[in-house]
């Protein structure tokens, strides 16, 4: 019976599953054919993620000079536009996250990635010829929320999808390399933009026709939905996890189990346990109609509620130094000659592309890789720690000498600024909740701790803009230093999670329970 048991649980296992089961000796990040299959899967919706949230910028500069050639787009849409795709997003991560848990991984995955391209290709379709132009700004942000909601699903589903595959001595590396897209996702819109507007610069430049612009943001915007396309079927094809489906199991038999005892104890007779046979097996695919009330019981215990408001708080702060200080790259585009303040409107918005693929490629893209190269020797809350104080650092060093350091002193602390949020806690924060919380709580965990990120994203985008003005980029970047050390204090909340099993946790927390 043993070895029929051993060969149904090997048949059972996925190829997507097979490195589990990996070779030891080899450093984590270098990844088997399995590992680069699930990382492509889940790593271009994260891809799409960043392209759609980021592509937003060169986009507004474009529909001011389509459709308000001669005056200044109404600071409130243009504010609104750009939060627009955050708003979403904080419905999706609730959304996606909790019916991840309850439905299952399988059941979910993949919807979110169809509601990103029935959104993107509502956004494009924009009627800017028909409806007036405060009208166009209104229809196409009411789809970029419904685009927010696809792409804020993508962040429990795809963390949770790798998470729940993961060997765990690589976990924290596979989860680094899924958020090492937002990066390249970034990059790539900068590129498309650099790359369509040269084909349209002889129309545009020399022959003075600036609304083809039109055709510019469209297409930049729908070029995201070839790797969309290209990624759905396997999505929605991908088998559930091993480690979902036990963990499902079981909280479903554990449901069982309280009922049946529950309902002798009201019938005055004694219940007794139920046999173990295959046959009494709950289903995996069967909905857990009484997960909502296991989340909250499992998150009413102070042990399990610090380590949530430690992974949400400082997904919060992060978010808000980190979308604020972007809201603001126009400043630095200024400084190294690319802000797109002189020239036709073609030439200002080639600079201004030009300049967002500099700040990408010094910044963004390096801090990622040395965050999947050092995450499993140095571990997350060190990562994070430090994250946070090296921006605190370089952010009081900017807001500081604002006014007096020199172009190239000004580059360098901005780049090592952007290094030190992804080479830190813009991938820390990503990684925590995916891997410190056990699987049947996991995707609901991550999709709060997102969720309350994102609400300080849309804070940064419709409050800090107005304060700068108000009170000065310097003393604005004092807050964000706050924010920083602030992040630092809450990382203390948080446990190392390098070699830690939370299922296993939770297994030994619920004998504890039982023996008494």
């Amino acid at each position: 019976m043993s070895g029929q048991a051993g060969g149904n649980e090997t048949r059972q296992r996925t190829a997507l599953e097979e490195f589990e089961q990996s070779d030891k000796g080899r450093p984590p990040f270098i990844l088997t054919y399995a590992e680069v299959k699930l990382l492509g899967i889940a790593g271009v919706g994260f891809f799409l993620d960043a392209y759609d949230l980021f592509i937003i910028n060169p986009v507004s500069s474009m529909l001011q000079d389509r459709l308000y050639p001669q005056g200044n787009m109404p600071a409130n849409l243009q504010g609104l536009l750009k939060a627009s795709a955050n708003i979403g997003s904080v419905i999706g991560q609730f959304l996606f996250g909790y019916c991840a848990d309850a439905l299952g991984r399988k059941a979910v995955y993949g919807k979110e990635l169809m509601l990103i391209i029935l959104a993107t290709i509502l956004c494009i379709s924009t009627p800017t010829g028909t409806l007036s132009p405060n009208g166009s700004l209104i229809y196409l942000t009411m789809f970029r929320i419904l685009l927010g909601v696809g792409v804020g699903g993508d962040y429990p589903m795809s963390a949770s999808v790798t998470s729940d595959r993961a060997a765990i001595r690589k976990r924290g590396t596979m989860l680094a390399y899924i958020f090492a897209n937002q990066g390249w996702g970034s990059f790539m819109g900068a590129l498309m933009t650099i790359i369509v507007l040269a084909c349209y610069k002889h129309v545009m430049n020399d022959e003075g026709e600036t609304s083809k612009v039109d055709g510019v943001w469209r297409i930049i915007v729908g070029v995201s939905l070839i790797p969309a396309f290209g990624t759905l079927y396997q999505r929605l094809t991908l088998p559930e996890s091993t480690r979902y489906q036990k963990a499902h199991e079981a909280e479903l038999t554990e449901q069982s189990d309280l009922e049946t005892k529950k309902m002798g104890v009201e019938a005055g007779v004694h219940t007794p346990e139920p046999e173990s046979s295959t046959d009494n097996e709950p289903s995996v695919s069967a909905p857990n109609k009484g997960h909502f009330l296991e989340v909250i019981k499992y998150f009413s215990e102070w042990r399990h509620l610090k380590i949530l408001i430690g992974t949400c708080s400082c997904w919060f702060l992060l978010d808000i130094a980190f979308y604020g200080i972007n809201l603001n790259t126009n400043v630095v585009l200024t400084a190294i000659g690319y802000g797109g303040s002189t020239g036709t409107p073609w030439e200002r918005l080639f600079n201004v592309a030009t300049g967002n693929i500099i700040i990408t490629a010094l910044g963004f893209v390096p801090g990622y890789y040395v965050t999947v190269l050092t995450i499993e020797k140095l571990g997350r809350k060190n990562i994070q720690l430090m994250g946070f104080l090296m921006e605190a650092l370089f952010l009081g060093i900017l807001a500081g000498k604002f006014h007096t350091l020199s172009n190239a002193a000004f580059i360098v602390n901005f780049t090592l600024l952007q290094f030190f949020f992804n080479f830190g806690a813009n991938a820390t924060t990503y990684c925590y909740p995916a891997e410190v919380f056990p699987t049947r709580y996991r995707a609901f965990a991550h999709g709060m701790s997102a969720a309350c990120g994102k609400t300080g994203a849309i804070i940064s985008a419709l409050v800090f803009n107005t304060l700068t003005n108000k009170i000065g980029i310097p003393s604005v970047l004092w807050i964000f230093v706050g924010c920083s050390i602030l992040g630092a204090a809450f990382t203390f909340l948080l446990p190392e999670v390098a070699g830690r099993d939370p299922d296993a946790i939770l297994e030994q927390e619920q004998r504890e329970r039982s023996s008494l």
